[in-house]
């Protein structure tokens, strides 16, 4: 336990990517391998659900430090994490245990999780007693499923490839779906990502995904396209999708469906389970899925919005009213594997010749063909992008048909670009206000904002809540909005300031839906600061007709 908060520490300390770098490597070459396996876990993303109650943790916080409650919510808005307070306010412990991160995991933390809080008033202390300051805050980190810490998966399959002398690309490969709740690291899991290469390897996968290919963003006008990335016969041109990124692995006579995520997400979507009856065994395929309705004509949309499929995401049963209204189809745009060979270092013409092959030859539904589209320049292409919102697409996906399918967002095996329209955008007033996190957690960063429930010159007119946002802000705007903030304060509500409204921001995000959530009845996706209008006062911000008027 102590060694991994010490590599915590050093990870923290520093910005510098080869630092970090050295640090894991170091931890890696002499970490006994069950220890290693639950520090790649935690190291590469994986969050275990939160163990204790923040209620408990708060009642034990105050009564072990002495401070009323007050003076603990005080220091907890100063510093912003919870673990970190409570390790700080604690008494310093004078014992330091030798026992290693995955011997407290398996042993002291996960078997906390479902305890009464009076057996919890009583364990917690004497695991807390056992530990030095730095592996007290990692215990707790661990304990609320906060740990995070600014280290990429791309560097922990870099450490271990370095330390292994093995190619990242097979390192990454073994890494995919390590991170899944289904998975329990251990020192078997741990040599496997690290062994050396073996001819049986690929046959011995079971129902492992291949790591996901990433695109880049295309920000650049479509005027220079031809200058910048040549004509658009180079390139195989899809709508993109927005579902969810899946592939589906048949191997050995059974299926797996995987997210980007690599979350294994077979039982989220069961119309995809006849596929182990027509899918043929050794084949993965990459695509989107989507709720899809078709309509009475060939013109009505088809694809349903983001919204609609996360309803399904959030409920823990899925009842039949519920298929029934948001079913899901896989749109197939890549061919990874074929008769159990990979076929990724296969250019993407020819993986995609295959794929049309195979949906001829199949009766593969409910998978369809994602379509290509054609033009005899990027001028037409443009033209047909502009249609993406009323066929409910994000816009297109370039892939070049040279290019091979790559780990991650890369470019050294070829490239994909997303050409997504401009976001939806709207002029709203910040209302709410709250302290950030990490190295924003002395600042009030993350904002609430709203619109008006009616036009200028309506009568008491108010304005109503509708989105979140916390990103796109310079850390120089950041600190003149935190000043405001403080200055108009009006209450506070535990963490949340409400503000006297003086500042208007434009907010953009890429999708809209109806919401009985929402006071507003409104629900954006992925919301985001683009600027600060200090040129409009915030009579003059939207309303919710606007707002309504986006929904199509």
């Amino acid at each position: 336990m102590k060694a991994f908060a010490e590599l915590y520490l050093r990870l923290d300390a520093t910005t510098s990517s080869n630092a970090k770098l050295l640090a894991l490597r170091e931890y890696f070459a002499v970490a006994p391998a069950h220890d290693a396996a639950w520090a790649v876990y935690f190291l590469a993303g994986g969050r275990p659900r939160q163990l204790v109650p923040t209620r408990v943790l708060r009642e034990l916080a105050t009564q072990l430090s002495g401070l009323p409650e007050w003076l603990f919510e005080e220091s907890y808005q100063a510093v912003g994490d919870m673990a970190e307070t409570i390790s700080l306010l604690l008494p310093e412990s004078e014992h330091a245990t030798d026992e290693g991160l995955a011997h407290w995991v398996e042993h002291y933390l996960l078997p906390l999780r479902g305890q009464t809080p009076e057996a919890l008033h009583e364990r917690l202390p004497q695991l807390w007693a056992q530990l030095d300051r730095p592996s007290l805050m990692l215990c707790l980190k661990l304990i609320t499923g906060s740990f995070r810490v600014g280290v990429s998966k791309l560097l922990v399959t870099r450490a271990l490839a370095q330390l292994a002398e093995l190619d990242p690309k097979r390192v990454a490969q073994r890494m995919v779906g390590y991170t899944d709740l289904s998975h329990r690291p251990s020192a078997a899991s741990y040599h496997k990502l690290i062994a050396a290469e073996s001819e049986q390897e690929h046959q011995e996968r079971g129902g492992q995904p291949y790591p996901f290919f990433l695109a880049h963003a295309l920000q650049t006008p479509s005027e220079q396209f031809q200058a910048l990335i040549g004509p658009p016969s180079d390139w195989q041109i899809e709508w993109k999708w927005d579902g969810i990124r899946a592939q589906v692995v048949k191997r050995d006579g059974q299926l797996w469906i995987w997210s980007r995520g690599e979350e294994l997400v077979t039982e989220r979507f069961p119309e995809l389970h006849s596929l182990v009856e027509t899918l043929p065994d050794g084949v993965v395929l990459d695509g989107e899925i989507l709720v899809w309705k078709p309509g009475s004509s060939a013109e009505d949309v088809a694809v349903q919005p983001f919204a609609l499929l996360q309803q399904r995401l959030g409920r823990k049963t899925l009842g039949k009213k519920l298929l029934a209204d948001a079913p899901v189809v896989l749109q197939a745009y890549d061919l990874l594997e074929w008769q159990g060979e990979d076929w990724r270092s296969r250019p993407q013409h020819e993986r995609r010749a295959q794929l049309e092959q195979l949906t001829e030859q199949h009766p593969l539904a409910p998978v369809l063909l994602s379509p290509l589209l054609q033009g005899p320049d990027w001028a037409d292409l443009e033209r047909q992008r502009q249609a993406s919102r009323s066929l409910g697409v994000e816009g297109m996906m370039l892939k070049h048909r040279e290019a091979l399918y790559g780990v991650g967002r890369t470019k050294d095996m070829g490239v994909w670009w997303k050409w997504k329209v401009d976001p939806f955008s709207v002029d709203a007033v910040l209302i709410y206000a709250q302290r950030g996190h990490g190295r924003r957690a002395s600042l009030y960063s993350d904002y609430t904002f709203a619109v008006w429930d009616g036009p200028p010159g309506t009568a008491q007119r108010t304005l109503v809540p509708f989105a979140k946002a916390y990103s796109g802000l310079s850390d120089e705007e950041m600190r003149k909005v935190d000043a405001i903030v403080r200055k108009t304060t009006v209450e506070t509500f535990g963490p949340v300031r409400s503000v006297t409204p003086t500042l208007v921001f434009e907010l953009g995000f890429e999708g809209i839906a109806l919401s009985k959530r929402h006071k507003s009845g409104i629900a954006v996706r992925f919301p985001r600061m683009l600027r600060w209008r200090q040129d409009k006062t915030v009579e003059q911000a939207d309303d919710l007709a606007i707002l309504q008027g986006l929904l199509g």
